[in-house]
């Protein structure tokens, strides 16, 4: 899922994800409160009317975000009270207000509040947010099922296309912490099932590590969300792992400072040796960009800051993420999947980071 959090994936037009495959992109309701605010989106109809997308959004409820706010911020069992780093007023998320939220959002998937734990953090505290985070996804579930009932009576008659619901495992890098909160979330019942507080700065080898001792343990009939996670050789560990859905900013953070995806690893093609680089960004790639656009042009465009340089290199990231998923797909159908990350790891050779 690309990641457009503030209503936009950066530079890039709805058409233009159409294009490129993009399905589903993922939204921040924490953002979206702040700005432009529930009242003008309410106003417009909706999150899809507002951006003008007409395939799915899910929705992340803020979690991370408040979690990242540090001191802007205090958890209690009520909720969230937080902070806004824009311009330092007050304001409280709870469970039950989150869900409201996506829901007047239009969310097509919508994720609860919980608690994410720092890394690296004590037991205890470990156990206190996994804990909270339970506590808080029986309210979500309960605020979920009364926003869904009332919008049924309203139109009297069920939505096919209704909102889904997904849990959020925590529990920080303790594997029994996390078996509890798969256990706990699975007796509420969810439609799918996150895997939360990874990526928040451990080594990778413990990520993986936690996904080993984790997905297995997820019902086998609901989609697994790994969330915030998007680089390439984690996404094809994580997929070994058993996960199906991710995001990241990443493609379009690393294009908007020049570092684009090529089939041979990332390449850096605001620097010197492509200046006089008449070849496209990757030979394997047949994207627009790739086919109209010479790597010294977009060096060029990036150097004097023009903007297009930006929505070429973003384009074209995205474009790189969705074939390797198309790739990832099939190769699972083929029963092929191992041979296909040798290859692709082997060509790849290099390690991005999870920020």
């Amino acid at each position: 899922m690309p990641v457009g959090t503030q209503a936009t994936v950066k530079t890039m037009t709805p058409e233009e994800l159409y294009e490129i495959g993009v399905d589903i992109i993922l939204s921040n309701a924490y953002h979206l409160f702040l700005r432009p605010g529930q009242e003008i989106i309410r106003l417009i109809g909706g999150l899809h009317s507002f951006m003008h997308w007409d395939k799915p959004i899910l929705t992340d409820s803020g979690g991370y975000q408040i979690f990242s706010l540090g001191r802007l911020r205090k958890i209690t069992e009520e909720g969230a009270r937080f902070q806004s780093h824009i311009d330092g007023s007050y304001h409280l998320f709870t469970p039950e207000s989150v869900i409201e939220f996506q829901m007047l959002l239009g969310s097509d998937i919508v994720m609860p509040l919980d608690e994410c734990a720092p890394y690296p953090c004590g037991y205890k505290e470990a156990r206190i947010a996994k804990d909270r985070t339970t506590r808080w996804a029986k309210r979500n579930k309960q605020a979920f099922l009364a926003s869904t009932s009332a919008k049924e009576a309203a139109f009297s008659a069920i939505d096919e296309n209704c909102s889904s619901l997904f849990g959020i495992v925590q529990g920080n890098m303790y594997s029994d912490l996390r078996h509890e909160s798969i256990d706990e979330l699975t007796d509420i019942g969810f439609d799918g099932y996150a895997i939360g507080g990874l990526s928040v700065g451990e080594p990778k080898e413990i990520m993986y590590e936690m996904l080993k001792q984790t997905v297995p343990r997820l019902p086998k009939d609901s989609p697994h969300y790994l969330m915030g996670v998007g680089a390439p050789e984690d996404i094809l560990e994580a997929v070994e792992a058993g996960v199906d859905m991710f995001d990241c900013v990443m493609p379009t953070r690393h294009a908007r400072t020049g570092e684009v995806f090529t089939s041979n690893g990332p390449l850096v093609i605001r620097n010197a040796p492509c200046a006089t680089d008449t070849t496209p960004i990757d030979h394997e790639c047949g994207c627009y960009v790739c086919r109209n656009y010479s790597r010294a042009y977009i060096r060029h465009l990036i150097h004097v800051n023009e903007i297009l340089g930006v929505r070429l290199t973003t384009w074209h990231n995205l474009a790189f993420m969705m074939k390797l998923m198309r790739q990832i797909r099939e190769s699972i159908l083929q029963e092929r999947f191992l041979e296909f990350k040798k290859e692709f790891l082997e060509n790849w050779g290099h390690r991005f980071s999870n920020s």
